[in-house]
């Protein structure tokens, strides 16, 4: 059987598509899923990567589409899980204690986004997994307004199963041109963290000016 490394048109043999090559080649699928599992508690590892990496594999024999796809979504859920402990074992608590401490926030904000996922949060948790940036971000929360388990990690599973599903065909029907998905899907996360950095902005515009509206009005005679 050809290395994945030798087969890639570019041999890659360096940064994180050689390094997913060098997992996926010596481990088969379970390398694929260890790569996406680290891929979700260190966001700089781009599953627009390693996905359609392991869909190039499979079309070249290295591994199946069904062991590609079983064991990337098996990393998913395992590295979702680990970031759900993280935010459980953090606390409500803990959360309130620090947003006391930021400026220009209010604890009634907190409370609004708490009673938002309190009534939303298994729509948030299955379409975040197929969001780029918020894939690995949603599970936190989760942990911390304790959704139950079973639920998450089967919420979890499906939204991974589209988004992996999604990019590692990609990968497999592209062949020598798996890397455009790259492009495509980085192209997709410049613009909701565009999105997020401008609804962030509005809201210190709003914040400050309400700040300084409440200053001006106690300063009246």
């Amino acid at each position: 059987m050809d290395s994945v490394l030798l087969a890639l048109p570019h041999e890659p043999a360096d940064g994180v598509a050689g390094w997913a090559a060098d997992l996926v080649d010596t481990l088969g699928g379970p390398g694929a899923g260890l790569a996406i599992a680290l891929e979700n508690l260190f966001p700089p590892l781009p599953s627009e990567v390693i996905l359609p990496l392991t869909g190039f594999a499979a079309g070249q024999g290295v591994i199946s589409p069904a062991s590609a796809l079983f064991w990337t979504t098996l990393g998913s859920v395992a590295g979702a899980a680990a970031l759900y402990l993280i935010g459980m074992l953090f606390g409500r608590e803990r959360v309130h204690a620090l947003w006391a401490r930021l400026p220009l926030v209010r604890s009634s904000d907190l409370e609004r986004t708490e009673a938002w996922f309190a009534r939303h949060g298994t729509k948030a948790v299955l379409f975040g997994r197929m969001v780029p940036v918020f894939r690995s971000l949603v599970s936190v929360p989760a942990g911390l307004e304790r959704m139950p388990l079973p639920a998450f990690l089967g919420l979890t599973a499906v939204g991974s199963l589209v988004w992996n599903s999604v990019l590692v065909m990609a990968g497999y029907w592209l062949g020598d041109q798996w890397d455009a998905v790259g492009t495509y899907v980085g192209l997709l996360s410049k613009a909701v963290l565009i999105l997020v950095s401008a609804a962030l902005a509005l809201y210190v515009v709003v914040r400050v000016r309400s700040a300084k509206g409440r200053a001006q009005h106690r300063r009246m005679p």
